[in-house]
């Protein structure tokens, strides 16, 4: 099945309302200056919840082709849940994509697999892809082996939603922010190993039809190397992102490697 790549900008807790404007622009007119066929790789950024209206409001004006989402969601609809966000609020803006479970959640705010996979429910109910987090630090890396803790995490999503359109992003926690990506070999077992795991939940079409991403000190000299992969679909791109001219050469991978 031919899987579009996605390349997403986490933009984490960076940039307010109007530098948010100024970045969406100076991407969307630089990779319109490339000639980019956003059909053929789709592009889309997470801003922070303070920017998602002003962000909405410039792509929907100017019809801009960039998609966007946002950066977690509330596993409850409405309620006494002071400073979380409902996944009706964000379809409300027309948001496309909400990243779920990221690392530095899990890590910062205790978020379990079972609250990741409440919250991925949550989305699936309000019309929202979820762009669903896994990965494994360096020391569960090291004591149970390759693979084993992130389709763990993504077990528990899958068994608790129905087969729906999801979006996985496979993010080795020793490698965010290190400057130090996985190999491209080591993203391609990661995401494989996903993958089957979403076949035997639920079939081989989910399977293949859902996109797997890597997500890790993402650049754009080593984009490409990842995107060869057969079951590598894209990229979760952290702070490159914040870098108009390094994340539209990522997403222009095929361009400037050949692809």
């Amino acid at each position: 099945m031919n899987r579009t790549p996605l390349i997403a900008g986490n933009w984490k807790m960076n940039l307010d309302h109007l530098q948010a404007i100024a970045t969406v622009q100076k991407l969307a007119w630089t990779l319109k200056d490339a000639r980019h066929d956003f059909d053929d790789v789709e592009v889309a950024v997470f801003p922070p919840f303070t920017d998602l209206r002003s962000v909405q409001t410039l792509i929907s004006a100017d019809k801009l082709p960039i998609r966007f989402g946002a950066q977690d969601l509330s596993q409850h609809d409405s309620g006494a849940y002071t400073g979380d966000v409902s996944g009706a609020f964000l379809a409300a803006l027309d948001a496309a994509y909400v990243i779920v479970g990221h690392s530095e959640r899990r890590t910062m705010h205790g978020e379990t697999d079972q609250v990741v996979a409440a919250k991925t429910a949550a989305a699936v109910k309000h019309g929202l892809v979820p762009i669903v987090c896994v990965g494994e630090t360096g020391e569960q890396r090291d004591e149970r082996g390759p693979g084993v803790v992130p389709v763990e995490q993504l077990q528990v999503v899958l068994d608790t939603v129905p087969s729906s359109e999801i979006v996985v992003a496979y993010e080795p926690v020793w490698a965010i922010g290190s400057g130090q990506a996985a190999t491209a070999e080591q993203a391609q077992d990661e995401c494989a190993a996903l993958r089957r795991g979403i076949a035997a939940a639920w079939g081989e079409e989910a399977a293949a039809a859902t996109r797997v991403l890597y997500g890790g000190s993402v650049k754009s000299g080593n984009i490409a190397g990842f995107l060869r992969e057969p079951d590598v679909d894209g990229a979760l791109v952290g702070g490159a992102s914040l870098d108009v001219q390094e994340f539209a050469a990522i997403a222009r991978f095929r361009q400037h490697v050949g692809l």
